[in-house]
């Protein structure tokens, strides 16, 4: 019940913050529409570029090179997002396996009321002291206690509070395992784009040049039929 109530929570809030981003958004809109000033002319429909006279039409089609930037772009920037999640994890990985952060309450055998917290950060409902060593964790386990400590039938405070440090960071080197395959994945990626030649703005220019042979025009062959668009 109490996770159910948990999610029902988080529903509620996304719920409330659309809800108010869209009333605010369609509010704006009405205003404006109300308040601002009403006088169509001829002038305000011409095209406006960056505050520039354009010369020539506007129907003609944008140089495809502008969408692939564009998506580069976006697809590039959404990747960030995804820093996120891995900042959140490492970042309390790192306080769990800081030597000053009090995982087990002094003079007792239950976590702290911090410990609690940041594990159920982590995800985990019912947050306790491990009576075991996990087989990951064995080998560092028996470096500081000695050979064979990691079998023990039964764990001191100390050395639980001990167990979960480790853990802490072993995610931590997972984590980093983990944020350096998606570096090089998308490094993979934009080392590809840049092969094909999709980052270069004057493609067509530099294909000709690695062949060898660019042809300019010459001022008669230019007329002005032809479709020219200028910021």
């Amino acid at each position: 019940m109490e996770a159910l109530g948990s999610s029902l929570s988080i529903v509620a809030y996304l719920a409330l913050f659309c809800s108010v981003g869209l009333i605010f958004v369609f509010a704006n809109l009405l205003i404006g529409y109300l308040v601002r000033p009403s006088d169509p002319h001829a002038e305000k429909e011409e095209i406006y570029e960056c505050g520039e006279p354009t010369i020539g039409s506007s129907y003609v089609q944008f140089d495809l090179r502008f969408y692939v930037v564009a998506l580069l772009f976006i697809i590039f920037d959404v990747e960030v997002a995804f820093f996120f999640p891995w900042a959140t994890v490492f970042g309390k990985a790192d306080h769990l396996s800081d030597q000053r952060f009090a995982v087990v309450a002094a003079d007792t055998s239950v976590l702290t009321p911090q410990a609690i917290g940041l594990y159920k950060e982590f995800g985990v409902r019912e947050p306790a002291l491990p009576e075991s060593v996990p087989p990951t964790l064995a080998k560092p386990f028996n470096q500081k206690y000695g050979k064979g400590a990691a079998s023990a039938a039964t764990l001191t405070p100390e050395q639980a509070a001990d167990v979960c440090k480790l853990g802490g960071r072993q995610l931590m080197l997972v984590t980093l395992v983990d944020i350096l395959v998606f570096f090089a994945v998308l490094m993979v990626g934009f080392a590809y784009v840049w092969k094909r030649g999709d980052l270069n703005w004057v493609r067509a220019v530099t294909d000709a040049r690695s062949q060898g042979a660019v042809r300019t025009l010459a001022p008669e062959e230019v007329t002005e039929q032809d479709p020219v668009l200028t910021a």
